[in-house]
């Protein structure tokens, strides 16, 4: 039997990041026998939980984002600095998130030596003066050479080869290839990259980026990144729409969501077509023969969309910069597609088999907008686990958005694509509760989901989506029967759509980064669930227990649990306020709470409170250890970092600058005196066995020659020097200078003022 076409939702975008590395969150601690073992009661039909006011998401106007986001880019260097970034690595803001609370998540991207970096992406979240910070790559960031030993040419002609491997027709290259950064997977390496357009089999338009090793030519990606997915409307029935009087017609522009236009195509391919226009603004009649009807369906569309994310996270359009998209109907002859489009900021959708079934049903609009805001925020890479991960998130969002519209002729569900009977039988295009359903979907995680096509990845975090929203058995919601399995036999109670809902966008708007896999969504969502609802609350129980249920990770165990702590940066002389969330299931027991390794100057409460001010600085782990009065305890450990932190000061933790460093050039200074003679105290952890010069630079110039190693055991050295000072002027500026084994000038560490 031939295989069915399953044709699938796609989105369209300009730039792409790279694959790898997220951390697991392990159920820490139970009692013995105890670990992962499930309520031996019935579970509810449902737990209720309200978010916490403090971590949701403060409403930000367009001025107000503009104003973080331009602040966090002024002190982005200094940010760099205290992350010990390399010397060569700076930080470009990409959006900035506030919560209520004043907790402040700023989205980084990165260049090397002015290079843009593929997966160098990051999150750096502020808290009380705390800072922790989401990676997507841990890799030290250097490469040995700026030079490419591959030409450009040579890299398009690959880049070529491998679009038309890919199938795809007409393939041309639109721009030149870009020397970037690799840092996707294993060690960062000098890459080309390179965007090939044509045509895909369907008619979807095509752009494959290409990355290619520019030292030894090896292909490292080709991601696709054309990704698929009153008036009456044929799927939304009679429905209010924003539209404008223009002298004695009515155009199809919403001027409630910033003016967002609705055009028709005519069946072509390119350009935006003709706005659509009407004499008496009444629009379509419910059926495809009407060409108005796709236009109610697809402007109603953009308009609960751009509603539901105004109205339930305060998000203001879906760069949540107040700038609204555009919907282009009509698209093609018998274009059985619809995608979503980052480099025009439009959505495009398809006439369907025959012309008679366009793709423009409420979900399918909800979708693939909901790409547009994956794009604007953690970026999802479009292959791998994370590319499943992204096809889930427009899933996801397309289930919230369709349950918060309430339309009586499309009531919210958790199938994709019901309406629009894509396999001309009837059925969905994808199923939540069971995803294998549609032949093809994973209902579990395996290690083999990253070499799945994307479309079908999905379907776990689908099924996640689904078990955290409704639970697991068999019930009814909205007319449509579903009926959930676990893959651990065990039952799971369902919080919501609301709160699952919440979860997700919270994880994906502040803990996701490019290069999130399944064991990472589970970290970001149990992070999310922290802030809303409490760690360790029922509501957070139950984001682990939907988790175990599709063969990411365990239920949280038995016992004793404490919130993985981030590792911490803090500075000397700052203040420090961390508070260790922990939980014990057993009903009615205390916790207390002892820490080891503290940093000098810090302390812990008996109730699980970090306070204090650091003295000293170093790097060092802390252990915490949580104990309930029944005996049972767990532990968690994490590295507490402690560095010179100056406002006055550009320059505080130096990295070294090439191969082979354990550790960052720390320097440490105090105030001099005016005094003819002057001591300096310094203190230099320098763990690169190699070369080391230290020297002093007084206000006119003259250099003072403090240290020089050559080669050796690692330079460590904490002592105080003594230079003859008579010749300098009083209340001059004096510089400290740190060359490393390479002779690199790594720049001014240290300031001093002298005065009388």
């Amino acid at each position: 039997m031939p295989r069915r076409h399953r044709p699938t939702l796609r989105r369209r975008r300009s730039t792409a990041l790279a694959l790898t590395t997220v951390g697991t969150l392990l159920a820490l601690g139970a009692p013995a026998g105890l670990a992962g073992a499930a309520p031996a009661d019935p579970a509810p039909s449902k737990i209720t939980a309200t978010p916490r006011a403090g971590a949701a998401t403060a409403a930000l106007s367009p001025a107000g984002r503009a104003a973080l986001i331009k602040s966090a880019q002024t002190t982005a260097a200094t940010t760099a600095q205290r992350l010990a970034l390399g010397a060569q690595e700076k930080l470009v803001v990409k959006d900035v998130v506030k919560d209520a609370d004043g907790t402040v998540h700023t989205r980084y991207e990165r260049t090397y030596a002015g290079l843009p970096v593929l997966g160098g992406d990051l999150v750096v979240h502020v808290k009380s003066g705390r800072t922790t910070v989401t990676k997507a790559s841990a890799a030290t960031l250097t490469v040995p050479s700026l030079t490419p030993k591959l030409s450009a040419s040579a890299a398009t002609g690959k880049a070529l080869t491998a679009s038309k491997n890919a199938a795809v027709k007409g393939s041309e290259t639109g721009s030149a290839p870009r020397l970037v950064v690799w840092a996707g997977s294993g060690k960062p390496v000098l890459a080309w990259e390179t965007v090939v357009e044509g045509v895909q089999r369907d008619g979807t338009p095509s752009r494959l980026q290409v990355v290619t090793d520019a030292t030894t030519g090896k292909q490292l990606l080709a991601a696709e990144q054309v990704e698929t997915g009153t008036g009456t409307g044929q799927y939304s029935g009679p429905v209010s729409l924003g539209t404008t009087r223009s002298g004695s017609t009515y155009q199809l522009t919403d001027g409630d969501r910033a003016g967002h236009k609705t055009y028709d195509l005519n069946q072509g391919t390119s350009g935006t077509g003709t706005l659509f226009t009407d004499d008496n603004d009444v629009w379509g009649d419910g059926t495809a023969a009407n060409r108005q009807t796709a236009g109610v369906d697809v402007a109603f569309g953009a308009a609960a969309t751009w509603d539901y994310y105004k109205d339930v996270y305060g998000r203001n359009g879906i760069r949540n910069d107040g700038v609204a998209a555009y919907s282009r109907a009509h698209y093609g002859s018998s274009y059985v597609n619809a995608f979503w489009d980052d480099s025009c900021f439009c959505m495009t959708y398809g006439d369907g088999s025959g012309n008679t079934h366009p793709l423009t049903a409420l979900d399918v609009a909800a979708h693939e907008m909901s790409h547009g805001v994956t794009a604007a925020t953690a970026d999802l890479n479009y292959s791998g686990e994370s590319g499943g991960l992204n096809e889930a998130t427009s899933d996801i969002f397309a289930a919230a958005v369709e349950f918060h519209s309430n339309l009586a002729n499309d009531p919210g569900d958790y199938l994709v694509g019901e309406k629009i009977d894509i396999n001309g039988d009837g059925t969905p295009l994808r199923y939540m509760d069971k995803p294998s359903k549609d032949g093809d979907s994973r209902d579990n995680w395996s290690s083999t989901l990253g070499s799945v096509d994307v479309h079908y990845s999905s379907g776990p975090a689908n099924h996640f989506f689904y078990l955290l929203s409704e639970g697991s058995g068999a019930k009814t919601v909205n007319g449509v029967a579903y009926d959930s399995p676990t893959y651990d036999g065990q039952a799971v109670t369902g919080i919501g759509i609301d709160n699952a809902a919440a979860i997700w966008y919270r994880a994906l708007t502040t803990y996701m980064t490019s290069t999130t896999d399944y064991a990472g969504a589970r970290t970001a969502t149990l992070q999310a669930a922290g802030d809303l609802f409490g760690a360790y609350s029922p509501t957070y129980l139950a984001v682990a227990n939907a988790w175990a249920g599709i063969n990411v990770g365990s239920r949280i165990a038995l016992g004793v649990n404490v919130a993985p702590i981030a590792d911490q940066i803090s500075g000397v002389g700052q203040a420090v306020n961390l508070q260790v969330d922990a939980y014990t299931t057993n009903s009615g027991a205390g916790l207390t709470y002892e820490a080891t390794g503290l940093p000098a100057g810090l302390s812990m409460s008996p109730s699980g409170l970090i306070t204090g001010t650091p003295t000293t600085i170093g790097s060092g782990d802390v252990t915490v250890k949580v104990t309930d009065s029944t005996g049972a305890s767990v532990t968690d450990t994490f590295t507490w970092r402690i560095a010179y932190i100056y406002a006055s000061t550009t320059r505080v933790d130096i990295p070294d600058n090439g191969a082979a460093v354990e550790s960052p050039v720390t320097i440490a200074g105090r105030d001099g005196n005016a005094s003819a003679t002057t001591s300096v105290y310094v203190n230099i952890v320098h763990t690169y066995r190699g070369d080391l010069t230290v020297d002093l630079v007084g206000p006119n110039g003259t250099v003072y020659s403090l240290l020089n190693l050559s080669g050796g055991s690692a330079d460590n050295v904490d002592q105080t020097f003594t230079v003859n000072a008579s010749a300098q002027p009083v209340n001059g500026t004096w510089k400290l200078r740190v060359q490393d084994h390479a002779s690199i000038d790594v720049g001014y560490i240290q300031r001093w003022q002298l005065t009388p």
